[in-house]
């Protein structure tokens, strides 16, 4: 069964995946876009994290 959580990492799974190429692929035309785009990579990563901490938790409380 695919819950909104599975949803969710997915998509921001698809997103880190897609800044990380455009990064790999010489895409940044200054420093500037550079640290755009890391900034971007970075957050999504924290959005992961919560998102995974938060279907954790509610995984556990549905197993109370």
């Amino acid at each position: 069964m695919t819950t909104v959580f599975d949803v969710l990492e997915k998509n921001i799974v698809d997103q880190i995946s897609a800044a990380e190429e455009h990064l790999g692929g010489g895409a940044c035309d200054d420093y500037a876009q550079y640290r755009e785009v890391v900034g971007l990579i970075r957050g999504l990563k924290v959005s992961l994290s919560y998102v995974n901490d938060l279907s954790q938790n509610f995984m556990e409380q549905d197993d109370d």
